[in-house]
């Protein structure tokens, strides 16, 4: 006996079932390569970040989140000048210690 041949042929009911899973089994099967693509994409795309300056990866930041860049500029615009130069000067040696 082999499982591929079954001895009574599918009734049509059987048919139409049997062309569903085929169909589910290739939706699965495509799903499962774009899964994969996008994961090898990413980490492709991971395995550069580090090795830009970090005024590039700023850049690459506004570029991608618009609206947070906007947020934090008028966030700056409203502290003044004073209060931004005291948190720069706290806040730099975090992120310096951050780069490394």
């Amino acid at each position: 006996m082999h499982p591929d041949k079954p001895l009574v042929p599918a009734t049509p009911a059987q048919q139409k079932i049997l062309i569903r899973i085929a169909a589910q089994r290739e939706r699965i099967q495509a799903r499962r390569q774009a899964y994969a693509q996008a994961n090898s994409a990413a980490e492709v795309g991971a395995a550069g970040i580090g090795d830009d300056s970090l005024v590039l990866r700023c850049v690459a930041f506004a570029k991608q989140h618009p609206a947070a860049v906007v947020a934090l500029a008028g966030a700056a615009m409203a502290l003044g000048p004073s209060r931004l130069v005291r948190w720069a000067s706290v806040a730099l040696p975090w992120i310096l210690r951050f780069r490394r």
